[in-house]
């Protein structure tokens, strides 16, 4: 698991470039890379999904939500775990609204990216269970700050090996796929977790307040109701 912890850092490192406001490619690149001593034996194949968001429900929907999330956030872990479930059934399972979550990489970014990057390896049918049980699990990592045992736990529960774990970990690809996201991102001003856009206009709940189920519906229901002529 050493590795795991290893390509965590060299990963992270490209993303905190961004994060201090570098955001070219070539700068991206020149990152340090992860050490090639005592690798152990990859799988050359692991499972990725290189799709630039992951989208749910009816793509004919009247409304559009779009949520900008980081896998580190304890705000964004509460909305998955305690909100998340209520919208789904309301409305994106009854083909009400499509559904867009965006990947994004708050402090500590490290988390953030093994976060992203393991739910990706996982392919897309499996993206949103790997990372609903990452959110779930957050909690648990930043207490026992055992993230190598939680990482492992959770790539299995979709049939991830350790060793594919460290292959996806380290993929240049798949990191420079994630950096691009997260500078696109950054681009349209986004710069805070969870960010909501409920058909392209940007959503804010009650101050002081978490958005939850019903604040989203104040702003979904009336774009919803049928058109008076």
């Amino acid at each position: 698991m050493h590795l795991v912890r290893r390509h965590i850092a060299s990963a992270v490192a490209i993303a905190t470039i961004l994060m201090a406001g570098v955001t070219t490619a070539a700068q991206a690149q020149n990152a340090p890379a992860a050490s090639s001593e005592a690798k152990p034996p990859v799988d050359p194949n692991p499972p990725m999904w290189e799709g630039p968001e992951y989208v749910m429900g009816n793509p004919k929907a009247k409304v559009t939500l779009v949520e900008y999330a980081s896998a580190s956030c304890p705000h964004c872990a509460r909305f998955d775990v305690q909100e998340f479930p209520g919208l789904k059934a309301k409305y994106i399972d009854t083909g009400k609204v499509r559904y867009v979550f965006r990947e994004f990489l708050t402090p500590p970014e490290q988390l953030a990216a093994i976060g992203f990057l393991l739910a990706r390896c996982a392919g897309e049918a499996k993206y949103w269970t790997a990372l609903d049980q990452f959110f779930h699990d957050q909690t648990e990592i930043y207490t026992t700050r055992q993230v190598e045992s939680v990482v492992m736990r959770i790539a299995k529960s979709v049939d991830l090996t350790e060793p594919q774990v460290d292959a996806c970990i380290e993929s240049k690809p798949a990191l420079d796929a994630l950096n691009s996201r997260f500078k696109t991102a950054l681009d349209a001003k986004i710069n805070s977790t969870p960010t909501f856009l409920i058909n392209g206009v940007e959503f804010h709940g009650p101050v002081g307040k978490e958005v939850g189920v019903d604040d989203l519906a104040t702003a979904i229901d009336p774009l919803l109701a049928p058109a008076h002529h």
